[in-house]
């Protein structure tokens, strides 16, 4: 069996695990192809490559982690990315996040705070064709005003609560997913959306472990609200 296969039927196994959860019993057709598409061992370091289609998370140097490909897709999947959509990534990491949404969006930013990763992800991705990304060395915490609304923002670290520049930059009827917790402890995959009349409303989706979302940041106040 092809590594790349077996890959696919762990997310779906991993999809029907979990799916009393998060209320999905199938992903997007759309989503499964463009994971099917990408690489994944591009995105990995070289001694990482022959575990590059395993459903697990891996090591991409800096403390940092490429993302469980089951997580990938399922973060991908609450989206629900359209071919107009105009999305921002929190963490690019190594690309392969932004590399799965360029095959399903318009134009894809992506902000990455260690800049040896944001320096090789920019080179990875254009190498590879992955022509509508655009990656920023930025602490992506108070997002990328420039390119602002966004129809969709991914954040692949864990932040301690949701931040607010990340609120405010999401498009009326878009949708911010983000893991929220502190490190080394419970964290929570949440759907943020913004319906048209800018009302916020979250969802708990799946317990998950992250990495932390680093930089000088609020922390969460004494109440544990879960927007600063």
């Amino acid at each position: 069996m092809k590594p790349v296969t077996r890959m696919m039927q762990d997310i779906e196994r991993e999809v029907g695990y979990t799916a009393s959860l998060t209320g999905r019993h199938a992903l997007d057709p759309r989503v499964m192809d463009a994971m099917k598409q990408v690489p994944r061992h591009e995105f990995v370091p070289a001694d990482a490559q022959a575990y590059a289609y395993e459903d697990g998370p891996l090591s991409i140097g800096h403390g940092q982690t490429i993302s469980q490909p089951f997580i990938v897709a399922l973060m991908t999947d609450l989206l629900n990315p359209e071919p107009d959509h105009v999305v921002l990534e929190v963490g690019t990491g190594s690309g392969y996040q932004a590399a799965i949404l360029s095959l399903l969006v318009k134009q894809v930013y992506s902000t990455e705070i260690v800049e040896p990763l944001a320096t090789a992800a920019r080179e990875r991705l254009q190498r590879l064709g992955y022509a509508n990304v655009e990656v920023s060395a930025a602490d992506g915490y108070h997002g990328w005003i420039e390119h602002a609304p966004y129809d969709g923002i991914v954040v692949t670290a864990a932040a301690p609560t949701v931040p607010g520049p990340l609120v405010e930059q999401l498009e009326p009827g878009g949708r911010l997913v983000i893991p929220v917790g502190l490190p080394y402890s419970y964290q929570e995959l949440m759907l943020v959306e913004k319906s048209e009349d800018n009302t916020v409303h979250t969802k708990d989706i799946l317990g998950v472990a992250f990495v932390p979302l680093t930089g000088k940041h609020p922390k969460k106040d004494k109440k544990g609200d879960r927007f600063i």
